[in-house]
């Protein structure tokens, strides 16, 4: 397997080239030259396996670069059951939620580390990147941004990783007290927290602009394990074909080979939906997916009309589900490239589109997001995700946070007799207590262990918006 750009300017590399790497370095995003397929008959012999046992044979069609037990091992790791890892024995639990609809089900992504589902894919880019650095002898500083959960779940998989620095961008003011919190009470020396004036979208420009300078980048090593990171988009897959298999565990052998399952994916910076575009593609019998977006709806947007229409700064609205307040979602690239018949050049002429008018209109591409990639969207505000976690509470006693509420809240208006829908989950409710109290009227408990991490002293670096004090920050501190 190898991997391309977007835009058509990188050689043929392999999967541990790319988990450095990041960004491609003519400023695309990194694909695979073609998805590997999965027939029924594969996913029937899967059927059986744990967790880790599922990432290392989906995984493996990804990283062929690297040995199949090496693989496993880090699968094993990554997906450890223990009380300051994975606490859920089936690591990913699908809860049904028939008490508000028969059809809906949660699928738990929160039941790692830092309680969300950055974890899912995070502890195995920890894993994946220090033994490709042990590997070749390399260090890298990671360059990284965060709405809210990418950050924690980078810090705690990568804290004390030989070889490897963490600068993450953070936009002041813009997270929860419990998000701030996990990141800015580490004190692992290679762990550096920067909190940006500004908002997500303008963290994530600042790295875009260190990682274009490809003389900077080499000469201070810098990767990414933001969304951009391919490596975190293959391991994200593996869920959904963890979910279909659950989900069809019940039926009959003649039954199974052409279920058909929905997902609703709570969407920002499009990875996780992206990631469940790719295991449709790769064969995985998908019926929709279905975006949901909170205020910020771009994406929705862009899936109702053709029309992809970035908004500025200060148009990104600041909500009650906070990691979704993205206004130009990095990912859709990928998805982009997709539609343009997976065409360099294609696409290439939509990105000088948007950097000559602010938009990208693919409106007579439009019916093919649902029709042929069996894509469609919703959004979501805060009076809906209020309700509907008051909803959930009332009808099941289960608590969810406001992400999730936003996905039950477009999933139900997705819904097909038919056909079961599977909502992932993003965080534990605990991380939102303010929505959470609102809602149901008190805040949902903390895990025994996170106790008192709000009162630890917190560090992190206050910065504005300004791609020269980031460079020369970095610049000191790089490993």
């Amino acid at each position: 397997m190898k991997y391309l750009s977007t835009r058509g300017g990188m050689d043929p590399a392999g999967y541990g080239e790319i988990l450095l790497e990041g960004l491609a370095p003519d400023g695309g995003l990194v694909v695979p030259e073609e998805l590997p397929r999965v027939d029924a008959e594969t996913r029937e012999s899967w059927r059986g396996l744990d967790y880790p046992s599922l990432a290392t044979e989906v995984l493996s069609l990804f990283a062929t670069d690297i040995p199949r037990d090496d693989l496993a091992r880090m699968c094993r790791d990554a997906y450890a059951v223990s009380p300051d890892n994975f606490v859920e024995p089936a690591v990913v639990p699908l809860v049904p939620l028939s008490e508000v609809d028969a059809r809906l089900s949660l699928v738990g992504l929160s039941e790692g580390p830092t309680l969300a589902f950055k974890d899912m894919a995070m502890q195995f880019l920890g894993q994946s990147l220090e033994y490709v650095l042990a590997r070749s002898g390399r260090t890298i500083n990671i360059l990284g941004a965060t709405s809210g959960d990418t950050g924690s779940a980078a810090e705690y998989a990568l804290r004390g990783k030989q070889g490897i620095g963490v600068f993450m961008l953070s936009p002041q003011g813009r997270m929860s007290d419990f998000q701030r919190a996990q990141m800015y009470s580490l004190t692992d020396e290679n762990i550096h927290n920067i909190a940006v004036a500004g908002v997500f979208d303008d963290c994530q420009h600042l790295i875009k602009q260190l990682s274009a300078d490809l003389e900077f980048k080499r000469h201070h090593r810098l990767g990414t394990v933001n969304s951009i990171n391919l490596g975190r988009i293959s391991a994200q897959v593996v869920y959904y074909f963890w979910a279909w298999l659950r989900q069809t565990d019940a039926l009959d052998a003649d039954e199974r080979s052409t279920a058909r399952v929905s997902f609703t994916v709570p969407s920002g910076n499009f990875g996780n939906i992206l990631s469940g575009h790719y295991a449709k593609q790769m064969g995985l019998p998908v019926h929709r997916l279905v975006l949901a977006a909170n205020e910020n709806n771009v994406l929705d947007e862009f899936f109702r009309t053709g029309v992809y229409a970035p908004r500025a700064s200060a148009e990104t609205y600041l909500t009650s589900s906070p990691s979704m307040d993205i206004s130009k979602a990095s990912n859709l690239e990928r998805f982009i490239f997709d539609v343009l018949g997976r065409d360099p050049e294609r696409l290439a002429a939509a990105w000088r589109e948007l950097d000559e008018t602010g938009t990208i209109d693919l409106a007579h591409e439009q019916p093919r997001f649902s029709e042929e990639f069996g894509i469609v969207s919703g959004s979501s505000t805060h009076s809906d995700r209020v309700e509907t976690i008051r909803e959930v509470h009332r009808a099941t006693g289960r608590v969810i946070d406001p992400h999730t509420a936003d996905g039950v809240k477009v999933a139900r208006q997705h819904l097909d007799a038919e056909v079961p829908m599977l909502v992932l989950e993003t965080a534990k409710p605990a991380k939102f207590p303010e929505i959470v109290i609102e809602a149901i009227g008190a805040a949902d408990a903390l895990p025994d262990h996170w106790a008192g991490m709000l009162d630890l002293p917190q560090r992190v670096t206050a910065m504005p918006n300004d791609e020269a004090q980031l460079r020369a920050y970095v610049e000191a501190r790089a490993v």
